[in-house]
């Protein structure tokens, strides 16, 4: 086969996951292997995708290699993914699949939206191979490596790949925003941020965010990411681990903490597009790892103003989510313009202002306390380098281990001793449930 690998990383040949390619190349030399460098060479991309666009119109097979960032993945490699519908590359019934490195940080979302992009193309995709950074390092890990490569190899021959989804042929338009007018003599309290990347002829976005700022009871600002002079994507070249100060020039550390971070609570707002909210939008989530793996705004409650059709983007709604529950962020709502956009906007104001006068942060679900497990792990493990991290996790109690609460355990010892006899357990009766809510009831008993 031909086989046209976009490597994503803007780390180019210095990459991780670009390793396990360069592994299965050497395994598997009838193949013919072409690397794009997208990650590292996005710029030059921009200015001329002739070279790329012959590469994928030439390939058997087209494999995404990359790290997954934040989520999804590098904005340079979603850049490349919106070079390739703005050139129109004719991939149409190609096959496709992906190879990530990750600490399996919500690399399902990463995955999925590869996935969603590639049918978009309507080329034939096939479930692609999700590795630990270190697993190339492993007998294991090759093998699994190994295993996939014969595994694209028997779907390419047999023709076999996931079917494309039904297409949406409802015709349903967005519903028409009636914009408020702000008024600025109004007494408000409090600083609400809202980001965007709304452009000049997006009317129905701006709409939604005048008639959000104009029902808020709180003052509100508006950060337009177009308007930032943006020197490029995370280079993943971890120069913030231990000082927090990014490598670029353009100040974005130092904005996002004067200027977003400081703020009561955040807003986002954007038009749906390529399943997302647009490479803009991913960059500058990138570039916010000069923050680390720290939850810097926990408590703080965030919304979304959304123009487009939310409902079908499952995967979307789940980075959302997570985003919210890893942070420690209360998630006031999504407003939309699918159905009735002006009660959804007001309701939105509505639910943030209660968030905001009652501090109101709930707990977080498994997208949160999943999440935090991975990173307190890594970051436990990884103290040495990444300093800044390693002190806030200290700070805020997130090393939680449960394997320190020995009394816990203990007791756990002594219960399965007792289960483990069929005579014991026959006396206990109902003792055990009654025993197991004996606490919640001496919480109860002293209201």
């Amino acid at each position: 086969m031909n086989i046209t690998v976009i490597n994503g990383s803007p780390k180019g040949k210095y990459s991780i996951t670009l390793q396990t390619v360069l592994y299965l190349e050497k395994l598997f030399p009838e193949h013919k292997f072409d690397i794009i460098q997208a990650g590292q060479s996005i710029r030059l991309l921009e200015k001329d995708f002739s070279r790329a666009a012959e590469a994928l119109e030439g390939a058997d097979l087209i494999l995404f290699s990359y790290p997954v960032y934040t989520f999804l993945v590098p904005s340079q490699l979603h850049r490349f993914i919106e070079l390739m519908k703005e050139n129109k590359v004719k991939v149409e019934g190609k096959f496709v699949s992906q190879i990530t490195t990750s600490k399996h940080f919500y690399d399902v979302t990463a995955h999925r939206f590869i996935e969603d992009n590639c049918k978009d193309l309507k080329m034939k995709f096939i479930q692609g191979l999700s590795a630990d950074m270190d697993d190339l390092l492993t007998e294991k890990g090759q093998g699994q490596a190994e295993d996939f490569m014969r595994y694209l190899q028997w779907c390419t021959e047999n023709n076999s790949f996931e079917p494309l989804s039904a297409a949406d042929n409802t015709g349903n338009q967005l519903q028409a925003v009636h914009g408020l007018k702000i008024d600025k003599d109004k007494e408000k309290f409090g600083d609400i941020v809202i980001i965007t990347d709304c452009a000049p002829e997006n009317i129905q976005l701006r709409k939604m965010i005048q008639r959000f700022r104009a029902v808020l009871p709180q003052k509100s600002r508006v950060v337009n990411l177009r308007k930032y002079p943006f020197r490029g994507g995370c280079l993943g070249c971890f120069n913030c681990a231990v000082s927090g100060k990014c490598i670029y020039t353009d100040g974005f550390d130092r904005f996002l903490r004067n200027h977003i971070q400081c703020a009561d609570a955040i807003v986002y707002a954007f038009s749906i597009r390529d399943h997302s909210m647009g490479s803009l939008f991913k960059m500058y989530d990138d570039r916010q790892f000069c923050n680390g793996h720290r939850t810097v705004t926990m408590g703080m409650p965030m919304g979304y103003l959304v123009s487009g059709k939310y409902s079908e983007e499952p995967n979307l709604q789940m980075v959302i989510e997570a985003r919210a529950q890893v942070g420690g962020n209360f998630l006031a709502g999504v407003a939309t313009d699918e159905t009735e956009p002006d009660k959804a906007i007001d309701r939105l104001a509505e639910t943030l202002d209660y968030a905001l006068r009652y501090q109101y942060v709930p707990p977080q679900n498994f997208y949160g306390v999943g999440g935090m497990k991975i990173f307190r792990d890594l970051i436990y493990l990884m103290q040495g380098m990444m300093k800044a991290d390693h002190a806030f996790y200290k700070a805020h109690h997130q090393y939680d281990f449960p394997q320190k609460n020995k009394g816990t355990m203990l007791k756990m010892y002594a219960v399965g001793a007792l289960l483990s006899s069929p005579k014991v357990k026959e006396k206990m009766g109902s003792k055990m449930n009654e025993g197991m809510i004996m606490p919640y009831k001496k919480v109860i008993d002293k209201l």
